[in-house]
């Protein structure tokens, strides 16, 4: 990753994955009005803001403007109290994508973030890669049940999360995916960092099968109490 520092301004970057932009318009790959200008815009989905999927040379991107959600998200919308750079949301983030594709985790490859600073607090942005012909678990287990194979890879993936010592604090079925060739994935790292010891990962997989048993009710998805035993079982090896 290489860094572009300002007074009020930090761009963190890689390079390799953005060749097709001149290091002089860095900054402004986090405005929407510079990929319609190079016709590079492939779609969007809306959640917490509008996700713009950007096409790059040889992948696609998913660029996403930090928000906050509810009651407070109304009243400030999309700023965060500055506590220094490495400390801001993008930057985190990052960070903790890095870590986790250096360990060999299914996670979206980092491409960039920034963060801007405005008296006491700042805004941010992160560019990361767009999993190609990928689905989350709600939408699969919508349409159909999935093998124990598949829920035995599951549980190998968080298994290798949690080696490398990340703690996702938001870890529910709409944040792992299943792409065409069903390859497992794990997204959406905000919030969430590398801690030591143990007893917060039972958490990481109790949040996560409170989230199927939500979605059974809420989506009627095809899964069964049975359907955990082979996420365990790849997860404890």
């Amino acid at each position: 990753m290489e860094t572009i520092s300002t007074n009020n301004q930090t761009i963190w970057y890689d390079p390799k994955l953005l060749t097709q932009v001149a290091k002089g318009d860095i900054a402004q790959i986090f405005e929407v009005e510079y990929w319609q200008q190079h016709d590079a815009i492939s779609g969007s989905a809306q959640g917490r803001g509008t996700t713009w999927f950007i096409q790059l040379d040889g992948m696609q991107a998913a660029l996403r403007h930090y928000r906050r959600g509810g009651l407070f998200g109304k009243l400030v919308e999309d700023q965060y109290r500055f506590l220094g750079w490495g400390s801001t949301r993008c930057a985190m983030e990052l960070n903790v994508l890095n870590v986790l594709a250096k360990a060999g985790v299914n996670v979206p490859r980092p491409i960039a973030a920034r963060a801007t600073k405005s008296g006491l607090f700042y805004r941010a942005d992160l560019m990361s890669e767009r999993i190609p012909n990928a689905k989350d678990l709600v939408d699969v287990l919508v349409a159909k049940p999935i093998d124990a194979n598949i829920y035995r890879k599951i549980g190998q993936e968080i298994r290798k999360m949690h080696d490398a010592g990340v703690n996702h604090t938001d870890l529910n079925i709409h944040n792992i995916l299943l792409d065409g060739a069903q390859t497992v994935w794990i997204i959406d790292f905000d919030k969430c960092g590398q801690q030591a010891g143990d007893d917060w990962k039972d958490g990481n997989l109790n949040r996560l099968k409170r989230s199927f048993l939500k979605e059974v009710n809420k989506r009627q998805i095809q899964w069964q109490e049975s359907d955990w035993e082979p996420l365990l079982k790849g997860y404890q090896g």
